[in-house]
């Protein structure tokens, strides 16, 4: 990390996106009680596309139907590279990092869209000849309704400038877009009352975690989420039955341990190199998805 680069200032600014992510400087300052100068020195030095800090829009993908997976394919650690690289050109593969277990490879996650569900095992295929996958739901679970894409295109950009930066000012958007403030101000409320955006959510790109535990269990052990309050954990419900748990670590503790300490509650577990593969392009575009005439989605084989 730069020497110039504070941890404990970017928590700080991360904390304070948190609770305000959309409001200006002065606002928050204002509300928070503290100095506006201090406050945007911390945002100039951190916050933006390329820097250390982000606010994102965060989507509840059913509502424009699409469905969530998990899948892990098997291939040679050289290959891991370049198929990487030929996945990461698909939009609809979310996310992509190496990994090493059940399943020596690649993990991914997959934004499918409802009726393309058949598709997935065609589109695996492409890059390895053996694979699993699982639909996965947040925990815990509540019940879901998948929607349709029935916005126009320009939706699409504006969820796509969301998610990279929730506070690109308001008269950027509109001449990324070619429309009004006014219409621009009524789009992103449309997306807010109608549950597509869930929140805003700051985020720092500070490589603390570069591991990752995950596991796949038959069952949930009523005392893990408890037990392991202190570790960054997440749980994952799989369909039909099942749960996908992930603990989030450094490559400077020991991973002998991590893996004595935690495989004793799974079926089965792999370890996630989120720094195996650099330099990947960004595939979360729903404007790559989505049609140009805004009619549904575009096939996941296209790409």
């Amino acid at each position: 990390m730069d020497d110039d680069v504070k941890i404990e200032e970017i928590e700080f600014l991360v904390e304070i996106l948190n609770k305000h992510p959309k409001e200006s400087l002065r606002k928050i300052a204002s509300i928070e009680g503290i100095d506006y100068y201090r406050l945007k020195r911390l945002y100039d030095k951190y916050y933006g596309v390329g820097k250390h800090v982000q606010v994102n829009a965060i989507y509840d993908i059913a509502r424009v139907g699409l469905r969530s997976y998990v899948a892990f394919l098997s291939m040679s650690k050289e290959d891991i590279p370049h198929v990487a690289l030929k996945m990461a050109n698909n939009p609809f593969i979310a996310y992509i990092t190496a990994t090493f277990g059940f399943k020596i490879g690649i993990s991914a996650v997959l934004h499918i869209p409802k009726e393309q569900v058949s598709l997935i095992n065609e589109l695996l295929s492409r890059y390895s000849d053996d694979y699993e996958y699982y639909e996965v739901r947040a925990y815990p679970e509540k019940p879901k309704r998948f929607g349709e894409w029935n916005l126009s295109y320009e939706y699409a950009l504006l969820m796509d400038i969301l998610k990279e930066d929730a506070r690109t000012n308001i008269t950027e958007i509109s001449k990324r877009l070619g429309k009004t403030r006014p219409t621009v101000s009524y789009m992103t409320k449309r997306l807010e009352k109608t549950g597509i955006i869930r929140g805003y959510l700051a985020v720092c790109d500070v490589d603390a975690y570069n591991r990752g535990f995950c596991g796949i269990s038959e069952e949930l052990p009523p005392d893990i989420i408890k037990k392991f309050k202190e570790h960054e954990i997440h749980v994952g419900v799989l369909k039909p039955k099942g749960y996908i748990i992930e603990w989030f670590f450094s490559s400077k503790e020991d991973i002998g341990l991590k893996i004595l300490e935690f495989s004793k509650y799974v079926k089965k577990f792999t370890v996630h190199y989120f720094d195996y593969i650099k330099n990947l392009p960004n595939p979360y575009k729903f404007s790559l998805r989505v049609k140009k005439d805004g009619s549904g989605y575009r096939s996941i084989l296209d790409f």
